[in-house]
């Protein structure tokens, strides 16, 4: 187990969350995922590491139905930024502690500034569980959507509802 998914774990533990956990061969793509054919519980989620394209000074964490092709555009014309595009691996790196593949909310334990902004698809906590990595791409927890909820707001970034 790396250090990064013990700090999931741990943290987990500190705000009692209850999680399965789903261990698996490495997958970077939702296909990758798709081709498990795993029956884990709850809504699976992807997660698009972002940044405003004309400033280049904000950047987001977009997590939305892993069935969903996202809408770019649309998604920051309802925040009203400027266009996004996708940020550099080093800065997911230095904003995250992650690397592609492994892309999830809780890498939000390793963004000390709170700087970057969770965008999160409403069609994404519809229903009672939902499903990341744990800052890696060799397994998969599933845990309720009000324990994700509580992690969010443990966190302290700002999250903004969209839709997808």
């Amino acid at each position: 187990m790396t250090e990064n998914e013990k700090k999931v774990y741990d943290c987990f533990k500190e705000l009692n969350i209850e999680y399965e956990s789903y261990q698996h061969k490495a997958v970077f793509t939702v296909e990758d995922a798709d081709e498990l054919y795993m029956d884990i519980p709850g809504q699976h989620c992807k997660n698009l590491f972002l940044r405003n394209q004309k400033n280049k000074d904000i950047h987001y964490l977009l997590v939305l139905d892993d069935s969903k092709k996202a809408d770019l555009k649309k998604v920051a014309d309802q925040i009203g930024s400027t266009k996004f595009t996708f940020e550099k691996p080093e800065v997911l790196y230095e904003s995250l502690g992650l690397t592609p593949g492994s892309v999830s909310p809780f890498g939000l334990i390793n963004n000390t500034a709170k700087d970057v902004i969770v965008l999160l698809d409403k069609s994404a906590i519809v229903g009672d569980r939902i499903c990341f990595h744990p800052n890696v791409n060799t397994a998969t927890v599933s845990l309720s959507v009000l324990d994700f909820k509580k992690f969010l707001d443990w966190c302290g970034n700002k999250v903004v509802l969209v839709e997808v």
